[in-house]
């Protein structure tokens, strides 16, 4: 499965950026696409690891919950 690297604009508006086969070359170019002087302050990268662009898409437009809180 590739790992995925898309532009996350406001309102989940998704632009796939690449694709690559290894974390290591997607988390590279991510962290170099994140100092970008013109990257708008509004928008994230994020690398997802899909079998296809739709399912990224999917898990992307997916709401999460937050973990448990240290210990109670």
């Amino acid at each position: 499965m590739p790992y995925y690297i898309y532009r996350v604009k406001p309102f989940t508006q998704l632009d796939q950026l690449s694709a690559h086969d290894t974390f290591a070359e997607a988390s590279s170019q991510a962290k170099a696409l994140r100092l970008q002087p013109d990257l708008p302050a509004t928008d994230k990268i994020k690398v997802i690891f899909a079998d296809t662009p739709l399912q990224a898409e999917n898990l992307l437009c997916q709401v999460r919950t937050a973990g448990p809180k240290g210990d109670d």
